[in-house]
C-alpha cells in the first residue's frame, strides 16, 4: 500500500512539473518592440477642409477607409512609435511638520513622437497635413473647433501569433508637429519617411483585464491543483467516486 501511495505521490508530482513546464514554453515570452499595430482615426468634424465631410478628404487622399473613419493604410506604415507614458504631479503637503511629503493633483501626459514610410506619392504625408489643417486654417488665420481637429490613435502590442496583447488609445489626439524631411541626391540607399509629434489630452488602457491570460504563478498553482485532483481521482474505484 505504502509502495503504491508513493507511486501515486510520484506520478502527482511528475505530472504537476510537466504542467507547468508546458505552462512555461506556451506563455508568450518576452515582448518584443517590432510587434506593434498603430491605428489612425481621423475627425470626423466637417470645418476648416472646404469639403462636406472630413472623411471624404481623408479616403480620397489614403484611397482606403474601413468602418468608423478607421485609416488603417497609415497605420500600417508607421515605422516607429512612441508607447505613451504617464506622469503624477504632485505639490508640497503644508500641513505636515518635519519632512516634506509630496501629495498628488493628478496626471500630465507628455507628446509622443511617430515615424511613417511615405510611399511614392506622399500620401502619407498629405493625411497628416490635412489632419493639422483642421486646427488651424492657413488660408483664412482662423483657428478651428477643438472637435473638428481631435480624434484618436490606437497602439497594441501584438504576441508571436499577432495577437493583440496590450493596448492604449490616445483621446483627443491631433498631429501637432510635422517634421521636415531631408532630400539629397547621394541618398540613394534608403526611403523617406515622415515623422509626427502627436497632442492629446490623456490616454486609456484599451486591454479588458478579463481577456488576458492570468498570471503565470496563477496557473501554476491552479495547474498543480487540477493535476492533483485528477491525479487522485483516477486511482478511487468507480464505484466509490459514484458515491
Amino acid at each position: 500500500m505504502a509502495k503504491g501511495f508513493g507511486g501515486l505521490v510520484d506520478a502527482i508530482a511528475y505530472g504537476t512539473l510537466n504542467e507547468i513546464l508546458g505552462l512555461g514554453r506556451s506563455d508568450d515570452g518576452i515582448s518584443r518592440p517590432n510587434r506593434y499595430e498603430v491605428t489612425l482615426f481621423p475627425p470626423t468634424g466637417s470645418r476648416g477642409t472646404g469639403a462636406s465631410n472630413n472623411t471624404n478628404v481623408f479616403t480620397s487622399i489614403m484611397g482606403e477607409l474601413l468602418g468608423n473613419g478607421t485609416v488603417r493604410a497609415t497605420g500600417l506604415k508607421c515605422e516607429s512609435i512612441d508607447m505613451p507614458g504617464r506622469n503624477i504631479n504632485t505639490m508640497e503637503d503644508t500641513n505636515i511638520y518635519g519632512p516634506e511629503r509630496q501629495i498628488a493633483t493628478g496626471f500630465s501626459f507628455a507628446d509622443i513622437n511617430a515615424t511613417f514610410q511615405c510611399s511614392s506619392d506622399m500620401k502619407e504625408k498629405k493625411y497628416l497635413e490635412v489632419w493639422q489643417k483642421l486646427a488651424y486654417n492657413i488660408q483664412t488665420w482662423a483657428i478651428q473647433y477643438y472637435d473638428d481637429y481631435t480624434g484618436k490613435v490606437q497602439i497594441h502590442t501584438l504576441d508571436e501569433q499577432n495577437n493583440r496583447r496590450y493596448g492604449v488609445e490616445l483621446v483627443e489626439a491631433y498631429p501637432k508637429n510635422i517634421s521636415s524631411q531631408s532630400l539629397s541626391y547621394t541618398t540613394t540607399d534608403t526611403y523617406q519617411t515622415i515623422s509626427c509629434t502627436f497632442g492629446y489630452r490623456y490616454w486609456k488602457n484599451l486591454t479588458d483585464e478579463a481577456d488576458l491570460p492570468k498570471p503565470l504563478l496563477d496557473r501554476i498553482a491552479e495547474s498543480a491543483v487540477n493535476t492533483v485532483t485528477r491525479r487522485v481521482t483516477s486511482q478511487i474505484p468507480s464505484v466509490l467516486r459514484r458515491l
